[in-house]
């Protein structure tokens, strides 16, 4: 019994934590990873934190901008079985990438539709978005 008290205080103390993250895999092609990240971002995934300056910009690689809009989205699906295979370019891991700076939900965190068009009139100004509901498509890379 004294045992379990001891493992359980230790897991408490060491943040010992049973998340799922989705991140895109390695030797995967830019333009693969360029797909997944404009599909995870065009449906709902949380793609402020990969802009310009925002928290998680740096490194400015496909495959870490990749990797946060994807699990961004797999959070939001709420983990769901199919929701972090993107074609075969994303894989569920038990650490989020290390990236300084940033930190990568490990669970859904709530989008406001103000959130969602200061995103769009940063990255497409000259889209006038407020007549119909479309889906805006990132591009990232350049």
């Amino acid at each position: 019994m004294a045992v379990l008290v001891f493992l359980g205080l230790f897991l408490a103390l060491t943040g010992h934590s049973s998340a799922t993250y989705c991140v895109c895999k390695d030797g995967v092609g830019d333009t693969q990873l360029q797909k997944s990240l404009d599909y995870a971002c065009g449906a709902g995934a949380d793609c402020t934190q990969i802009i310009q300056n925002a928290p998680c910009y740096q490194p400015n690689t496909v495959k870490d901008h990749c990797s946060y809009a994807v699990n961004s989205y797999f959070q939001k699906k709420g983990q769901a079985v199919g929701s972090c295979d993107f074609s075969g370019t994303a894989m569920t891991s038990a650490t989020p990438p290390q990236t300084s700076g940033c930190t990568y939900p490990a669970s859904a965190t709530p989008r406001s539709g103000a959130a969602a068009l200061s995103l769009q009139s940063e990255l497409c100004p000259d889209v006038d978005i407020s007549s119909s509901p479309k889906i805006l498509i990132l591009n990232l890379s350049a």
